[in-house]
């Protein structure tokens, strides 16, 4: 058999062991076909180079069936080694439980190509050894020329192998903040919530700083936001951090965690208010302004809810112009609101009007943002609400767990049984919307129940009543029915409860 038959023999094998390779991609790795038809458009080129020069050289063309066998015998190796490497580190190696750093792929790749480049100049007759020593200079020259390049490519290795940047990863890089989408030999490329894709040199990534989001020790990212609120300095500052944490854990707000807890501080005391920091943990840092808002609006409703006001930077001016006929117009539209909420309720129907003026007087302004608790079973306050705008919903607690019990919408009162005989709260109520609420306390009711004690049985048959309804929509929701107290044991609740019995 002569060299010619030999090599004729070697090239049909290599190019059937790249036909076997091409058609395990396809079928190993099917969401690459894209690249697998690639690697048959490069195959096909090279059994035409082939047959060109097979029929150049019976054509008597022998320099021109040199080249054409050459390039075919160069571009099939390097097809054999990418294929073989893309097999290696796609298929074998992960389903052995082993996951590669993608440059380390490139690295081995690309030492194959440049071994089969040597193997190849060798087998041609060229002395690699003189090839070497007289291109020593230009070497040189082209790695002085190429060192930024040359910088980024080991900055790239580097972040690969010790794993400092890894896909997936949130970052903050100066004024940039996003997620990780690719680490390439050249660069590190940064996707922004903005869906911009900001590129860093890796060789710059080396040198400087930059800050992984959360810590890989935690098995789900948890990242602290901090929410900035001013508060008048008149508000006690251990109640303003109680309210702003508890507006926090007591509200269903997607995307916060509910460990660690969040904690309020207060941070500086400048013009008339008090800085306070929220700080709370986020699960998913591409909602972080969403979060932030949410957080915000609860804990501003709780801040209005409690009374206390917003700081504002105070000033002293002369204003010598002065509208009281404004301020009284207001006034009396904030009123007529009030008595408007008043009217609808039936426990007060038996009240005059000038008592249902003075209890509009009394009533307090109460916010609440949506999946914010307004009041929980078992709970001890003697207040109730008026609702006057949104919804909010009636829960009874079993144990770990809670049954729903009907919704309440506009001109609904809850609590009432707390603030008529001090009582438990016998359900919880959430907000389902955004809720608006007028509350009133015991103490701005006790005046008129001084005045006229007989107003006491009137609404013990009315809370009688309501809870009777109560007691039926329990039923229907299948719980355990109890029985509803008498209106003479209401009654006789409150008057001990308003001290009536004493006087």
């Amino acid at each position: 058999m002569n060299l010619a038959t030999i090599l004729q023999h070697q090239a049909t094998f290599a190019f059937a062991a790249a036909l076997a390779m091409l058609v395990l991609l396809r079928w190993l790795l099917p969401a690459q076909r894209a690249q697998a038809r690639t690697f048959l458009v490069v195959l096909a080129l090279c059994a035409l180079a082939g047959a060109l020069a097979y029929g150049a050289g019976a054509a008597g063309a022998p320099r021109f069936a040199l080249i054409m066998g050459n390039v075919a015998a160069v571009v099939l190796g390097l097809l054999i080694i990418r294929m073989a490497g893309r097999l290696l580190f796609r298929v074998v190696l992960p389903r052995l439980g082993l996951d590669a750093a993608g440059i380390v792929e490139d690295l081995l790749v690309t030492a194959l190509f440049l071994a089969w480049g040597f193997v190849w100049l060798r087998l041609a007759g060229v002395d690699l050894a003189s090839l070497i020593t007289t291109s020593a200079v230009i070497t040189a020259v082209i790695a002085f020329s190429m060192q930024d390049t040359l910088g980024n490519i080991l900055g790239g290795v580097m972040l690969q192998l010790d794993e400092s940047i890894r896909v997936g990863d949130w970052v903050k890089i100066e004024d940039v903040s996003g997620k990780v989408v690719e680490v390439r030999w050249r660069y590190t490329a940064i996707q922004t919530r903005n869906r911009e894709t900001v590129i860093f040199p890796n060789s710059w990534l080396i040198k400087n700083r930059f800050t992984v989001i959360g810590s890989r020790a935690d098995a789900q990212l948890r990242w602290r936001r901090w929410v900035w609120f001013n508060v008048d300095i008149a508000c006690s500052p251990s109640e303003v951090c109680d309210v702003l944490q508890a507006a926090v854990t007591e509200a269903n707000i997607d995307n916060v965690a509910a460990d660690p807890p969040p904690s309020a501080v207060l941070m500086d005391i400048d013009k008339g208010m008090g800085r306070y920091a929220l700080r709370y943990w986020i699960i998913d840092p591409q909602d972080d302004d969403p979060t932030d808002s949410q957080v915000r609006a609860h804990a501003l409703a709780a801040l209005v809810r409690h009374g206390m006001q917003p700081g504002i930077p105070r000033e002293e001016r002369l204003n010598i112009k002065d509208n009281e006929a404004r301020r009284a117009a207001l006034q009396a539209d904030e009123l007529a609101a009030r008595r408007k909420a008043l009217d609808g309720v039936d426990l007060f129907a038996s009240l005059s009007e000038a008592e249902r003026d003075s209890l509009a007087q009394r009533l307090v302004y109460a916010p609440f943002v949506r999946g914010d608790t307004i009041t929980r079973q078992g709970a001890v306050a003697h207040w109730l609400y008026i609702i006057v705008r949104g919804e909010a919903d009636v829960w009874v607690e079993l144990g770990a767990e809670r049954q729903f019990i009907t919704t309440l919408k506009a001109g609904s009162v809850f609590g009432e049984m707390g603030m008529m005989t001090g009582e438990p709260r016998r359900a919880s109520l959430t907000a389902r919307t955004d809720v608006e609420c007028y509350r009133l306390d015991k103490e701005g009711f006790r005046h008129i129940l001084t005045a006229r004690p007989d107003v006491a049985a009137k609404l013990s048959e009315v809370l009688a009543s309501r809870l009777a309804e109560l007691e039926k929509q329990r039923a229907a929701a299948k719980l355990e029915a109890r029985a509803a107290p008498r209106h003479d044991d209401i009654l006789r609740r409150i008057r001990s409860f308003f001290g009536l019995d004493a006087g």
